[in-house]
């Protein structure tokens, strides 16, 4: 029997990077996957690659700092699958500024999307997997949300703030035998680390012990951990994935 064996998986930001390999790995292991992205172009496409590798998967356009959208993709969802087993709010953007240059709508773009977000889709699910008696939430942390970076005030406290909503919706939903949990990613190898200079890349990779970056492949495993039976007894975690920089 495979991991996730006809359960409906929402998986946000998934049109490239981790929330692409996460949505390869959920369908591989038997979940009906919606890749939900803001970019059309770019999830249609990975729709495409998907089914041509016989997974079944399925793009909806979501912009997840709109209320009004997301209440549409869960609609959708539960109007075509009948139910939504796994949420995993992956979708995240930066804009990288200092404090003293760092813009009002700089700071509000990533709070949009990588908080404000995950609070919609979170909230929108939840009727659903209330009815169902169960549920799966997982949400992406960072890092830079633990011990803050430089230049990234707004994604950093977007990032420490998952981690304090995820504890307060695991106490209050366990009850309702939903599991909430968060990924904290350490640096990884995705394109928002391509701009990145070779020589600041090497210095990272001396920070962690295991001497290199993340793989997107090491994320999406740790999702399917939370998503899957196996981390049933598994709530309120942040469960660090970076190579043991935080030790």
């Amino acid at each position: 029997m495979k991991r996730l064996q006809d359960k409906v998986a929402i998986i946000t930001g998934a049109a490239n990077g981790i929330g692409l390999e996460a949505a390869s790995t959920f369908a591989r292991e038997g979940a009906m996957v919606v890749i939900a992205d803001f970019n059309e172009e770019k999830g249609l496409a990975s729709e495409k690659e998907l089914l041509a590798k016989d997974l079944t998967c399925h793009f909806i356009q979501v912009n997840v700092a709109e209320r009004a959208s997301v209440d549409q993709l869960v609609d959708r969802v539960v109007r075509g699958y009948g139910k939504i087993d796994i949420l995993v709010n992956n979708a995240g953007i930066t804009r990288d500024a200092m404090l003293s240059k760092m813009t009002e709508l700089q700071f509000k773009q990533v709070i949009d999307v990588n908080l404000t977000g995950v609070f919609h889709c979170t909230q929108a699910v939840l009727p659903t997997m209330i009815a169902q008696g169960k549920g799966k939430i997982i949400s992406t942390s960072s890092v830079s949300g633990v011990y803050g970076n430089v230049g990234q005030t707004n994604y950093a406290a977007a990032k420490a703030a998952i981690i304090g909503m995820t504890k307060t919706w695991a106490k209050e939903l366990a009850r309702k035998g939903i599991n909430v949990n968060a990924v904290v990613p350490g640096f990884t190898e995705t394109s928002m680390v391509e701009a990145v200079p070779d020589k600041v890349i090497e210095k990272m990779k001396e920070q962690i012990p295991m001497q290199r970056l993340g793989r997107p492949e090491d994320i999406a495993n740790a999702y399917l951990f939370l998503a899957s039976a196996e981390s049933d007894y598994v709530n309120g975690h942040a469960l660090h994935v970076d190579g043991g920089i935080m030790m």
